[in-house]
């Protein structure tokens, strides 16, 4: 039986997984925050523009 725990300690398979969606996790918020960034500007850009027409 201790031989089992042992294993199941030492087993990092899991861990590996979990970071990988923590990573995956951080760069969906940096991407969003950024296309948000640039939605912002863009639409401000073309409300310019639409003036600038007017």
């Amino acid at each position: 039986m201790t031989n089992v725990f042992a294993r199941f300690v030492k087993d990092e398979s899991g861990a590996t997984a979990i970071e990988y969606g923590l990573i995956a996790a951080l760069i969906a918020v940096v991407c969003i925050s950024v296309w948000t960034t640039i939605g912002t500007k863009l639409v401000a850009k073309f409300e310019e523009v639409s003036t600038g027409l007017n």
